[in-house]
């Protein structure tokens, strides 16, 4: 047996049941394995940051890793932005990466490159493959290395030789770690100082924002009037009605500033201190006050939803609390877009049990608090800030969960990172709903020359500005396969919404702002 199908009976051994790929001439014989080793679900993205992408969504919302095939060190480059963002969410992603034949290396042919290098700048575990014997060993160690919490990076760099080699033989799947506890004593520690009775803030990231976690945050919240947040990007949150309230940090430093003074105790569940986006003039890199005492209940790696359900215990909370009242979503929103009457309007079309994706950047801001009320979900955003996560994330997740409705909330010049996505979603038959904010301009970048204290002018007005040409999303999605329809009111995108909701498949609707 030849190595590259040692790695394919491996990888299925293991569980890794997709793999998302833009294979080159060093991963020939990994394709042609698939036809002999049955069972690997392959989905060809057309650039190698949709296929990350599709990773990391899948990763999110499969709680188990996929499988990526990128062609040598360029190929791996190519991915690394989503890689980062995937990082930032603890995604579980094993990229398998081809590489030059190991006696071909010395030639510095010209995809010759510093691969592993590369790898390590996004990935938890690194290893290159030196021989056949090794590759399916590697490849269970790789999984194995993915799945351990809280969800890492595993990057195993595969030589030609080493895949076309026969002596290959698969290896079985290795042990998962479980996730370690927090010990009795941090439990206690956090809990007496909750009974201090300073005001005090629990901040929750992880499995703490899974409906469960959010159940024992919100005890622990009833018996010590601590708030609860989320950091200002949420990797996976279940939301909406059934499911606690929990606004995140705003993005914007002296917003940010505001809702945490005051707050003498900050508690991190899975999450890491808040901490400013960037650097900005006169700005404190640190969101708590100086005189905040700062606790770790739970590390991301750590078992956050047991050690929150101990804290509520050892406070003595109630086992069973309503939920805040909440009105039901308005609906019937009119006119132009404006964030928060889309926000609105959106709270009330959210499909049961959907997934929503969130790349949406200025248009997305006032998204959280309008939609607690709507119809349950889980709701992702990109972590990183590498833009472009949007679409090929909602790709992902509809490959990992094809019986719920996937919403994608992408802005435009974001969206042009990665939409060969659309492509994908329409090549695999994905129920996905792209809702694409056509502002035609870098809005964002307006916002940061303002916040650094930098003066606008022409040459900054022209590197921002997306028109002229216009991007044209109806044609664009046309192209790749995607029925699209372009709104400028707010109740026709409501119409089209419904309609496209009613309907299985890929659909986008280009909202012109």
């Amino acid at each position: 047996m030849i190595g590259a199908e040692a790695l394919v009976r491996t990888l299925l051994a293991s569980g890794v049941e997709a793999c998302f790929a833009n294979p080159g001439t060093s991963e020939m014989h990994f394709v042609a394995a698939l036809d002999r080793a049955p069972g690997l679900r392959c989905v060809l993205g057309l650039a190698e940051t949709v296929v990350t992408g599709c990773a990391d969504g899948y990763g999110r919302m499969a709680g188990k890793p996929a499988a990526t095939l990128l062609h040598c060190g360029p190929g791996l480059a190519n991915g690394l932005a989503n890689l980062h963002n995937a990082r930032r969410a603890n995604a579980p992603i094993v990229n398998i990466v081809g590489d030059q034949a190991t006696y071909h290396r010395p030639y510095d042919a010209p995809l010759t490159a510093d691969t592993d290098g590369l790898a390590r700048t996004v990935s938890h575990w690194v290893r290159t493959s030196t021989s056949v014997a090794d590759v399916a060993g590697d490849a269970a160690a790789a999984v194995q290395a993915a799945r351990t919490a809280p969800g890492q990076i595993a990057t195993l760099v595969l030589p030609a030789d080493t895949a076309w080699s026969e002596g290959g033989t698969p290896a079985p799947a290795l042990p998962v770690p479980a996730r370690p506890q927090v010990a009795p004593d941090t439990v206690r520690a956090v809990a007496i100082a909750l009974r201090r009775g300073q005001p005090a803030m629990l901040l929750l990231s992880g499995t703490a924002l899974s409906e469960a976690g959010l159940r024992a945050a919100h005890r622990i919240a009833h018996v010590t009037g601590a708030q609860l947040r989320t950091p200002t990007q949420v990797p996976r949150m279940a939301r909406g009605r059934g499911r606690v309230p929990v606004d995140r940090i705003p993005y914007v430093v002296d917003l940010a500033l505001e809702v945490l003074s005051g707050v003498k105790q900050l508690v991190l569940v899975a999450a890491k201190p808040p901490v400013g986006f960037f650097a900005y003039p006169g700005k404190p890199s640190t969101l708590w006050p100086k005189d905040c005492s700062v606790d770790v209940l739970a590390r991301p790696e750590e078992d956050a939803l047991a050690a929150l359900e101990a804290l509520a215990d050892e406070l003595g909370a109630p086992r069973e609390l309503a939920l805040p009242a909440l009105a039901p979503p308005a609906g019937g929103a009119q006119g132009a877009f404006e964030p928060l009457a889309f926000a609105h309007a959106f709270a009330g079309l959210i499909p049961e049990n959907a997934i929503v994706v969130e790349d949406a950047v200025t248009s997305g801001r006032a998204l959280f608090a309008p939609t607690f009320a709507a119809a349950p979900n889980d709701w992702l955003q990109n972590t990183g800030g590498a833009i472009g996560i949007g679409l090929p994330a909602a790709t992902g997740a509809a490959l990992a969960c094809p019986d719920r409705k996937v919403v994608c909330l992408q802005a435009d010049g974001a969206g042009m990172y990665t939409l060969q996505a659309l492509w994908t979603q329409a090549r695999e038959a994905l129920d996905v709903i792209t809702v694409l904010f056509a502002n035609r301009v870098y809005r964002i970048l307006q916002g940061e020359l303002a916040a650094v204290g930098a003066k606008r002018g022409p040459a900054a007005d022209r590197l921002f500005d997306l028109a002229p040409p216009a991007l044209d999303w109806v044609q664009l999605a046309g192209g790749m396969g995607v029925e699209a329809v372009r709104v400028e009111t707010l109740e026709a995108f409501a119409d089209v919404f419904r309609a496209a909701a009613s309907r299985r498949g890929p659909f986008l609707i280009e909202f012109r702002i």
